[in-house]
């Protein structure tokens, strides 16, 4: 039979609190919210890692920059494929059981990665890695089954802003570890905080009751697969292979045909791998919208910030700094998220996740509007950078809760892994895009075109109307009555 969905106002028993009642209830919430939270922490920490190395893999690797570039490319790709899969996977077969699959994939790549001294396995080691993107949708969904229902806004937001948070504490800790250390301890320092992860999972989080049952949607999953993929490789290369070359232009051409073929099946098989009549429906819809709009406006400034940050002094509007001092100076914006996730969690209780994602909409906006007068000192980078952050996780710590309210407790995987999906979207095409226009716009610095000011601003203009593209997006939303959050918690436990 198709896949129960559930209305907003017919979802209030998938709030209720399932874990026992008693003195030792609370002390346990906060331990799942804790190990949750560091499991997302450590797969950001395992994507920002290998930023400080980026320039020297093809040396390390003894490969072309172009062939040392699928290091990355691989990451991507595996991601795009692994989230809306292991999302379905946890809603039938459990979110914890598919949660501690995750993470073996992250332990096991990071062990690959860590034994590397060639393309191969390293390319091997990041597509492992990669696979364990879906921890942080699947950490949200158990939330949502396990958890009392007056905890649950706060707790999703903090999951979201983990993502933030390991990439605040990662820059710097792995600038400094590149520096002074072999660079094979990146990849086991990413292997022992996964193991570590994955043993506080097995020790403290319980196994969520909610399945969908049924079948795996084998053909709608390899559809999917194969139109994301293509998709993803030619706005990631594009740049290289050429915006009009015959690989980008039929990589683009074969996404949309299997695009539109895995729509047709979809919509016509009983079990459907992504509920396309469920993802249409106008909450979810504008949500996934904004989602992809704030992805490519989050990307913006962490494409622009830490050149702006690392391009010599003499350039007129470079900050001369090194990598290490790069992941000092961003790492505020992290712990900013963080700290607004409390924030944005009472706003959501209060007025709706509807007026929480508007909120952040406008903060980012402004924070790129800022960064239009303000990038010529320290502060100025440090102030926009916790502008933007706070912005994000606002807007980051609201999606969950306006996915969560529109589809049934059996579905917040599957629903919360596209969410993901579709900001990872926005970040692809914010790096396609960015890299078009630093291409263009350059200035002659001692012989070698550099990216100009004008480049920059363009980027963060760019940044600027996409966070404000998000806010309309958002403003077509349904709003949710201030208590009705409240209210269903309140008839989940009558």
């Amino acid at each position: 039979m198709p896949p129960v969905v559930l209305g907003v106002t017919s979802m209030s028993h998938t709030l209720a609190p399932r874990t026992k009642a008693g003195p030792s209830a609370p002390n346990r919430s906060n331990g799942v919210v804790a190990v949750l939270a560091l499991a997302g922490i450590v797969v950001s920490l395992m994507q920002t890692l290998i930023i400080p190395i980026v320039p020297e893999l093809p040396r390390y690797l003894d490969a072309s920059a172009s062939n040392a570039a699928w290091a990355i490319t691989a990451t991507l790709l595996a991601a795009a494929v692994a989230t809306p899969v292991v999302g379905r996977l946890g809603d039938m077969f459990g979110k914890r059981r598919l949660l501690l699959v995750s993470i073996v994939l992250l332990v096991s790549g990071s062990v690959v990665c860590a034994l590397s001294d060639s393309l191969v396995p390293m390319i091997v080691g990041r597509t492992l890695q990669g696979l364990s993107a879906a921890v942080v949708p699947l950490g949200i969904s158990i939330m949502r089954d396990v958890l009392p229902a007056e905890r649950l806004a706060g707790s999703t937001a903090l999951m979201s802003a983990s993502l933030g948070v390991g990439g605040a504490l990662g820059l710097p800790a792995a600038a400094f570890i590149a520096d002074d250390y072999d660079w094979h301890t990146l990849f086991w320092i990413s292997a022992v905080l996964g193991a570590a992860a994955l043993a506080l999972v097995v020790l403290v989080v319980p196994e969520s009751e909610e399945r969908t049952g049924g079948s795996f949607d084998l053909p709608g999953s390899l559809g999917l697969s194969t139109a994301l993929v293509s998709l993803l490789l030619a706005v990631s290369k594009g740049g290289d292979w050429g915006w009009t070359s015959a690989t980008t232009l039929g990589l683009l051409a074969g996404a949309v045909v299997v695009f539109l073929a895995w729509g047709w099946y979809e919509l016509r098989t009983d079990q459907p791998l992504v509920d396309l009549r469920t993802t249409a429906r106008r909450q979810v819809l504008f949500t996934n919208l904004a989602s992809v709009a704030l992805g490519f406006s989050m990307f913006a400034m962490s494409l622009v910030l830490p050149q702006v940050l690392q391009l010599p002094e003499q350039t007129g509007y470079g900050l001369g700094r090194s990598m290490l001092a790069v992941g000092l100076i961003l790492a505020p914006q992290g712990l900013v998220m963080m700290a607004v996730s409390a924030v944005s969690a009472g706003i959501t209780r209060a007025k709706g996740p509807k007026v929480t994602l508007m909120i952040g909409a406008v903060v980012v906006a402004a924070g790129y509007g800022l960064s239009l007068v303000l990038m010529s000192e320290v502060w100025h980078i440090v102030l926009v950078a916790c502008v933007i952050g706070g912005g994000v996780g606002f807007a980051y710590g609201a999606m969950p809760a306006l996915i969560m309210s529109a589809v049934s407790a059996s579905e917040t995987a599957a629903a919360n892994s596209l969410n993901t999906l579709m900001r990872s979207m926005g970040t692809s095409f914010a790096s396609a895009l960015a890299g078009v226009i630093l291409a263009q716009l350059t200035t002659d610095f001692g012989g070698y075109p550099l990216p100009s000011e004008n480049g920059f601003k363009s980027v963060m203009a760019l940044g600027a109307g996409a966070a404000v593209l998000a806010f309309l997006l958002a403003s077509f939303l349904p709003r949710r009555p201030a208590g009705a959050e409240r209210a269903e918690a309140s008839g989940a436990q009558a």
